[in-house]
């Protein structure tokens, strides 16, 4: 099974690169963020004529989270736990029935910036209760990733500058702290378990010819449970699409897992 998450920075502005990107690449499973539509707003026929059902968890002109699958989804859940008050469209999971049930949750943890400031606090207290979902995860037992856009920069290595975001909440030691102390409850980072050394992103801002210089960050990530990881056999990212027409500022990252 081929599991893919994709910041698309808007479901309009992505209409024709979002559809020419699952006819060459064939995920099965596909975690989006940042749809920036209300759920009723969400162009679902693009998607089921091709075979995918649809699960949104949308927010108008804001955040919003989608699943796109070609196997069934049960269970589907929208926000994550934690916080009642929180009305940001950020989360969603299902599990997916295939010859095994994988449970997946697709994530946008929030920026962050500008810091200090009420941003940086809220994506602190998300990535704690984010903490609390992924030990339960761990404590099921369960065949069971969370990938999406974290907004998180995990080593210097993962940034083609990293002393120009020294003081941005994706680099911060707070934040890379909370990062690690998630994923070092058992979780497998996938793209770092297969594959070694700098030069690998998911992101280039729009600004500065970053795409043309290569001047990039990883921010999008799978972590997996240890049943999810034992399954995995691959892991990619399609950074070739950064350079076609209307492109998001981030790219897919993908694994293969035998499930």
């Amino acid at each position: 099974m081929k599991v893919a998450t994709f910041n698309i920075n808007g479901i309009k502005a992505r209409a024709a690169a979002l559809p020419a990107w699952l006819d060459d690449a064939q995920p099965d499973v596909v975690l989006l963020q940042e749809i920036k539509s209300v759920d009723e707003a969400f162009p679902r026929d693009l998607f089921e004529d091709r075979g995918y059902q649809v699960e949104t968890h949308g927010q108008k002109s804001f955040n919003g989270v989608a699943i796109l699958s070609k196997f069934p989804l049960e269970d589907v859940r929208r926000g994550l736990p934690g916080d009642d008050d929180d009305d940001q469209a950020r989360w969603i999971e299902a599990t997916v029935v295939n010859k095994e049930a994988l449970r997946i949750c697709g994530l946008y943890l929030p920026n962050g910036n500008p810091v200090p400031g009420p941003k940086y606090d809220y994506k602190l207290a998300w990535m704690e209760r984010l903490r609390t979902r992924a030990q339960e995860l761990l404590e099921g037992e369960e065949i069971a990733l969370m990938a999406g856009d974290y907004n998180i920069i995990p080593q210097a290595e993962d940034a083609k500058r990293p002393d120009a975001w020294r003081e941005d909440a994706l680099f911060r030691p707070e934040s890379r702290a909370a990062f690690r102390r998630i994923l070092n409850l058992g979780f497998t980072e996938a793209f770092r378990a297969r594959v070694q050394g700098p030069g690998h992103y998911s992101f280039w801002d729009y600004q500065a010819g970053a795409w043309n210089k290569n001047d990039g960050i990883r921010i999008d990530h799978f972590l997996l449970t240890p049943q999810c990881a034992d399954r995995l056999t691959d892991t990619g990212i399609d950074s070739e699409i950064r350079g076609h027409e209307k492109p998001s500022d981030h790219v897919p990252v993908w694994v293969n897992l035998d499930v």
